[in-house]
């Protein structure tokens, strides 16, 4: 209880020192909201539109189930495929105008009626995109729904011969209604436009708590140059309380941020907090406690104010593109949305990705929890491990 107390009593100091700085308090309240507006406004006309994901499907068949099957599929009034002639389709791919296409082959419809595997042919320009993987998935489609279905009517016909005609009979007709290829569309919510600023304004947030904790790094580092924590220890505090005190102060500044961020971010920008806005605080109020907990580090490791505040910065501005606080992390390479793991600012907004522009629920995102709640506990041992109030 003591060391708790003499830890408040170091907190409420730290807060009200920080709030008469007019300087720190700007750089945390003010300028990520001129951050945010800036490339909220830069990439406005980004993406409005999404152009239709159009497929092309070509059959080497005069006739036969392969036509069925996309007569079936263009007949589908959602879907956007076009059934063109084969040699169309290979000169469009080659020279550059369409980046794939999918294919039946000349014997489809013979292998099928003979029991002898067949295959579905995807012909890409590239292998990396939006199109290539919907032509990948329609195949797999495709081929699963009338492996199925084969495995089914061969079972039936096994039947057919150890159980009465009719009964055969009347599990046939029972399944004519599971020929063809048939797609269900399930519409989960209307689709919004893309607005920059549900994924700048969780960026920025995350970026500028951490980089506000370093600002009390900067503040440990001159207090232990002073010897104002030496006093404080003449006077009978705890050093456990001193980083106790250090980490919470810096915490409940980091919350303060968030909520002031979020409270007034979303009716200025009309930023969405997605189906669960809880699940956007938890985050947020995380990222501040890793972030406090990444500051008492930099205090420890770090003696002299200057070299404080430059590792501050430094450390916060390789963290802050490598953690997606600058661009989504969706839209980078699989190494660097891996390497981002690596940070707090990655799992903070991939967290924050899948709930304000995916619809993610909060059990989606726990790992992001767990991830931020490691790295904090993490960072609070190193602090308590090398944490000195006394200068070298």
């Amino acid at each position: 209880m003591t060391v708790l107390r003499q830890a408040l009593w170091l907190t409420h100091k730290d807060t009200r020192i920080f709030f008469r700085d007019g300087f720190a308090v700007g750089f945390m309240f003010l300028l990520p909201f001129l951050f945010v507006f800036g490339f909220s406004l830069a990439l406005r006309d980004l993406n409005q539109d999404d152009a239709v994901l159009e497929l092309f499907v070509v059959t080497q068949e005069e006739a036969g189930i392969s036509s069925l099957v996309i007569e079936a599929l263009v007949a589908e009034g959602e879907t956007a495929l076009r059934w063109v002639e084969e040699e169309e389709a290979r000169a469009a791919v080659e020279s550059g105008e369409w980046v794939g296409f999918m294919a039946f082959p000349a014997d489809f419809t013979a292998s099928l009626l003979a029991g002898r595997p067949t295959a579905l042919e995807v012909v890409l320009r590239e292998e990396e995109g939006e199109v290539p993987a919907a032509l990948r998935g329609l195949a797999q489609s495709i081929a699963a729904r009338i492996s199925d279905q084969a495995l089914f009517y061969e079972a039936l016909a096994r039947l057919g011969g150890e159980m009465a005609l009719p009964t055969a009979l009347s599990l046939v007709n029972e399944a004519e209604g599971a020929t063809g290829v048939e797609f269900e569309i399930v519409r989960l919510r209307e689709a919004t436009a893309f607005r920059a600023e549900n994924f700048t304004l969780s960026g920025y947030l995350t970026m500028f708590v951490f980089f506000g904790a370093t600002l009390s790094a900067e503040a440990i580092a001159r207090e232990r140059q002073s010897h104002t924590l030496e006093r404080l220890l003449a006077n009978g505090v705890r050093r456990e309380a001193v980083v106790l005190g250090k980490f919470i102060g810096t915490a409940l500044r980091g919350t303060i941020q968030v909520l002031v961020l979020w409270l007034v971010g979303i009716p200025l920008f009309g930023v969405a907090t997605g189906d669960e806005p809880l699940a956007v605080i938890v985050i947020s109020v995380w990222m501040a406690l890793a972030s406090a907990g990444g500051g008492l580090v930099i205090a420890s490791l770090v003696r002299d104010p200057r070299a404080a505040r430059s590792a501050g910065i430094l450390t916060s501005l390789i963290l802050a593109p490598l953690g997606g606080c600058w661009w989504p992390l969706f839209t980078t390479p699989h190494w660097m949305q891996n390497l981002a793991k690596l940070t707090p600012h990655g799992w903070a907004n991939d967290a924050f990705n899948r709930l304000i522009l995916f619809g993610a629920e909060f059990v989606d995102v726990r790992g992001s929890v767990v991830a931020l709640f490691g790295f904090t506990a993490v960072f609070l041992a190193l602090a308590v491990l090398r944490f000195r109030l006394a200068p070298d």
